[in-house]
Parts: structure tokens; sequence; C-alpha cells
């Protein structure tokens, strides 16, 4: 298991930086006034982030998730509460979306020919109306 996810390299969509040099995505975290680093599970699903000692993110709460080398937005066009990174499995590149509200667990892996699988309790809010919109015709 640890090594495919090894194998699994997200970078940003925009300038292309590598985003899990180790063993976490890394990424800028802003809501108001608070602006951190967070490090996110690899693994599609595991919703387990590291924050910085005396940090959190209250469930409920809407990020702002940016890359932490261009410092570009992640927010998707599929949705303003879906962020998106690119991910390279073996094989073609993919995009992941995820939800950038605390505490909701929707995951969405997605091929250029459509949704390869989506992760997560929350995803229904989301599958309906936008993944099928783009990716089901």
């Amino acid at each position: 298991q640890q090594g495919v996810l090894m194998s699994w390299k997200y970078s940003c969509p925009h300038c292309e930086a590598p985003l899990n040099p180790d063993d976490r995505v890394v990424l800028q975290a802003e809501c108001g006034d608070r602006q951190f680093s967070v490090g996110l599970h690899p693994q599609p699903g595991n919703y387990e982030v590291d924050l910085p000692p005396g940090e959190e993110m209250p469930p409920g709460t809407r990020w702002e998730l940016f890359c932490p080398v261009c410092e570009k937005s992640l927010v998707s066009e599929l949705s303003e509460d879906l962020c998106a990174l690119v991910v390279t499995a073996p094989g073609e590149p993919h995009r992941v979306y995820f939800s950038r509200i605390a505490g909701e667990e929707a995951t969405f892996v997605v091929s250029a020919e459509g949704l390869l699988k989506d992760y997560g309790i929350h995803t229904d809010r989301y599958l309906e109306h936008l993944v099928h919109e783009k990716y089901m015709r």
C-alpha cells in the first residue's frame, strides 16, 4: 500500500510544481485572517490533515487553498467548493477534486475520459449536477 502511494505524484495545475515531495501533499490554507501550511494525506478518501501546532480547521469552515510555490488558488472550475490538483499515478495524469470545506469528505479522481472514482460520504452534493454535467455526456 505505501509503495503504491509513493508513486502518486501530486502537482499544481497552474505551475506543475510537485506538492508531495514527502509523504504529505502540502498546500497553503487561508480562512479570514488565518494562514498556514496544511499537509493532506495522499490517499484519496483519507481525510487526515496535518496542521501547525495550535491551528484548527473547524468543521464547516471554507478554506482558500493555494499552491505554496506559485501561490495561485486551487479552486476548481467544477465548483467553488472543490479544489483541483493534478495527480500522476503510474500512467497518465488525472485530476483530483476535493472539498475545501473543513470536515466535508468529498474527493473525485477524474481521467480525461470521465470519472474514475469518488471517495467520501459527502459526494452526492457534487455528483448529481456537477460531475455528471461535465464528464458524463
